[in-house]
């Protein structure tokens, strides 16, 4: 335990181990608490894209020495590993100080202590970690894929947080940003713990409209990052009508609870009104539980939030937080 933040927080470090034979793999967890609380907080979660030294400039944090994509300033990760110059890196993507100052917590660890992500991530991950005498070099067309890794990696971060006394378990909310926002999703869709779920930027794969078409595919996202997703969704590479199911089939899984989604105006290649039309067509099973949605028809205007138990709002900028 650590003061941080000005004194105005208490940043733990929790490693959270898991072992399986003779392999051994363990998130880095960091979460940060008002030091002034006297009861239990709310907590923000979600995995970050740097590791935890990125999402605050503080020195005393501990750089993470895994395998990361390089940085397109091309110092703050030089030959896939992590340099001085990448504190405070995502900062402005985690608005720490903003959000102790309202009485939240934040709780965040790098996704690249689940899995690394690329190709050969699972070698290293907890894919290989939890199937020691699979091999994995020839994937089953249903074995889980990265994403699914990563979410795997929320529940268990969830799993710790349900433990603290300091923590509202009752009110845990998940966010998460682009492939981060996919994997959000995907915990939230089956772990009902989670109290809310913020999309942010999730696109592809996340919370837009496979079938539309629009902007990033199927075929584009099984191209780029094979490792994401299942063998079985490469079938509809060159046929996403084909689809069986679709996205706002997933945002409706969150239901009853909260579902916010937010889109970029110059991220088009989330397909921002494929991200509505999710929300919106997830509304006949929020009603079912007497849930009010997003209660507009047409897709709003940028800067101009909308909706009640699903939430949505576009706002000018590109794909960021």
């Amino acid at each position: 335990n650590q003061a941080a933040l000005d004194g105005r927080a208490i940043r733990h470090e929790i490693a959270i181990n898991f072992f399986s034979n003779a392999k051994k793999l363990t998130i880095n967890l960091a979460l940060y608490l008002p030091k002034s609380a006297l009861t239990p907080v709310p907590i923000f979660l979600g995995s970050n894209f740097n590791g935890n030294h990125a999402v605050d400039h503080d020195e005393s944090i501990s750089i993470n020495t895994k395998w990361m994509r390089n940085t397109l300033d091309e110092k703050s990760v030089v030959n896939n590993r992590a340099t001085e110059f990448s504190r405070g890196f995502e900062a402005t993507r985690w608005p720490l100080a903003s959000i102790i100052e309202k009485g939240f917590g934040v709780a965040t660890f790098y996704y690249g202590d689940v899995e690394a992500d690329h190709v050969d991530g699972w070698k290293n991950g907890i894919r290989a970690v939890l199937s020691p005498d699979k091999d994995l070099t020839n994937f089953e067309d249903d074995d889980w894929g990265a994403i699914s890794a990563w979410s795997w990696g929320l529940c268990r971060a969830m799993d710790y947080l349900v433990t603290n006394s300091a923590v509202d378990s009752q009110k845990i909310a998940l966010i998460g940003h682009s492939r981060l926002g996919k994997a959000a999703l995907w915990a939230g869709a089956q772990d009902e713990r989670f109290a809310l779920v913020i999309s942010n930027n999730s696109g592809a794969g996340g919370i837009s409209l496979a079938r539309r078409n629009f902007g990033e595919s199927i075929a584009s996202i099984n191209e780029n990052f094979p490792h994401w997703f299942s063998g079985n969704y490469k079938r509809f590479n060159q046929s996403p009508q084909t689809l069986p199911i679709d996205m706002h089939e997933m945002a409706a899984l969150i239901a009853p609870r909260p579902l916010y989604i937010a889109s970029a105006q110059e991220d088009l290649w989330a397909d921002p009104k494929g991200e509505f039309l999710a929300g919106k067509f997830a509304e006949p099973v929020y009603s079912l539980f007497g849930k009010s949605g997003l209660g507009v028809d047409e897709w709003p205007p940028a800067n101009h939030p909308v909706g009640d138990f699903i939430g949505y709002h576009i706002r000018t900028g590109k794909h960021d937080v």
